[in-house]
């Protein structure tokens, strides 16, 4: 599905270009702040997942004779988009913000993500 290819491209992009952004323009203010791990890991996960995206657009071209298989790595498609947005969002509003209310729903971008390799495990068993 074209679809996932292409959110994987832009979450790439923004993940790239926010690390870059964050390692120089945003250093001290992350360093003074304590939140440079914490922009770290939003980023790292963000590229990750952006990387997991292509990988389900292609694998849905690859088994698209297998309507089960392509229904489930669908659902990991969307539980990866979902879980990096709120999993990385949160973490970058909390960067950005100081609003630390915010780390209350990270683990659910985390549960989303853990449940889209589960899907693609699960589309391949």
């Amino acid at each position: 599905m074209k679809f996932f290819i292409q959110a994987g491209a832009i979450l790439g992009v923004v993940g790239v270009a926010l690390g870059a952004f964050g390692a120089h323009a945003l250093r001290a203010m992350l360093e003074s702040t304590g939140r440079a791990a914490t922009f770290e890991t939003a980023v790292k996960y963000q590229f990750y997942h952006a990387l997991a995206l292509v990988l389900v657009g292609i694998l849905i071209q690859l088994v698209g004779s297998n309507p089960t298989a392509v229904r489930l790595l669908g659902w990991a498609g969307y539980s990866f988009l979902g879980g990096t947005l709120i999993f990385s969002g949160s973490l970058y509003v909390l960067c950005f913000t100081g609003i630390t209310w915010l780390g209350a729903i990270t683990p659910l971008g985390g549960v989303a993500l853990i449940a889209g390799w589960a899907l693609l495990l699960w589309a391949f068993l």
